[in-house]
């Protein structure tokens, strides 16, 4: 490793240990499934967290809740036990194009994973236990995902690899569920898939600073430039190469850099 490398990586190493500690919660989506402290509680409201965040932080993280509050606070309890002809209130739910028709279909979906396939853990698992890659874990989950009936127009709030999306909220998401350190952020809750088979959440702050870095030559936002700058991550710590998305994403939005 070059000293210019070297000098990256302990930038870098430096930048993770700044912003990857509990005060990050509290301006992140993230707050929104730490709040509960059962898995499925946590899984469902992470999901529901990441699949809104795209937009203004605090209009998120604002959403995301009014979410969980239609769900009495207890997701798994209300898709569960609460009639489907009583998910009306969620159909004046908003949050930019993702509208009540989006929402009560995502709220069958997750039913439908909990009932039939044992669980989301359970079908990202068996996404991955395809070929071992974060790709197959997404393409496995999006089938499944859409397996009910539903409008055409829900599809697009679930990223689809299949057709080069960077699916930056769904590696977000996975990020959560899957990463596990000492500092408090991220869950660590699935244990069958490892962080060195994580990607990257790629979106317009990490791939800016990555290019700046020289961490990343793609100049579009897509499934390539994952794997491109998931791989140059994996040369500095190929057990958790996602822990540099603190560092990327921080250096974006806190440090303008």
């Amino acid at each position: 490793m070059s000293e210019s490398v070297e000098n990256l990586q302990s930038f870098l190493d430096q930048k993770v240990n700044s912003f990857n500690h509990t005060s990050f919660i509290e301006t992140d989506p993230i707050q929104v499934p730490a709040q509960f402290t059962t898995k499925e509680n946590i899984e469902i409201a992470g999901f529901l967290a990441a699949t809104l965040a795209w937009g203004q932080r605090p209009t998120i993280i604002r959403n995301a809740m009014r979410l969980i509050i239609l769900m009495n606070n207890n997701p798994i309890e209300f898709l569960l036990n609460t009639p489907e002809d009583e998910w009306n209130t969620f159909l004046d739910f908003k949050h930019r194009t993702f509208n009540g028709i989006d929402s009560i279909y995502f709220l069958k979906a997750l039913k439908h994973i909990y009932q039939n396939h044992n669980g989301l853990e359970q079908v990202f698992t068996d996404g991955y236990l395809k070929d071992g890659t974060i790709f197959s874990v997404l393409v496995h989950f999006r089938k499944v995902f859409f397996e009910l009936e539903h409008e055409h127009r829900t599809e697009k709030h679930v990223s689809d690899v299949m057709k080069g999306a960077a699916a930056k909220r769904l590696n977000m998401y996975l990020r959560w569920m899957i990463r596990s350190d000492n500092t408090g952020v991220d869950f660590g809750l699935w244990k069958q898939i490892p962080a060195s088979a994580l990607m990257l959440p790629l979106d317009v702050h990490t791939g800016n600073v990555a290019r700046k870095l020289g961490l990343l030559t793609r100049t579009q936002n897509d499934w390539r430039a994952v794997e491109e700058i998931t791989a140059k991550l994996r040369e500095f710590d190929p057990n958790d190469p996602v822990k540099y998305d603190f560092a990327l994403f921080g250096l974006g939005v806190f440090e303008g850099f």
